[in-house]
């Protein structure tokens, strides 16, 4: 199973203005504006988008849930965004 980060926001547009910013300027298109999800085959990659997040927080309206294992979901906040880039880099060390 791959690593799969889902953000969510009640402000339209807010997870593609997001995006935008964290990937370089590129516009992302989804279906729904409110919600994006995406897989990670190298879950060590989530951590950048965690701690981009984290870090704007104050700029951005998201939530973010990662999943690591089928049917479990972890809703990444300020409070824990540390110890879960802690637990990626301990159970996937490569």
């Amino acid at each position: 199973m791959n690593a799969i980060v889902k953000l969510y926001s009640t402000k339209q547009g807010e997870i593609n203005r997001f995006l935008s910013h964290f990937e370089n300027n590129i516009s992302f298109n989804t279906k729904d504006d409110l919600v994006w999800q995406k897989e990670y085959k190298n879950p060590i990659e989530i951590a950048d988008i965690i701690s981009a997040l984290i870090e704007n927080q104050d700029t951005y309206k998201i939530n973010m849930w990662i999943s690591l294992d089928e049917n479990m979901l972890i809703n990444v906040t300020h409070q824990n965004a540390d110890s879960v880039i802690r637990y990626l880099y301990e159970r996937y060390p490569y």
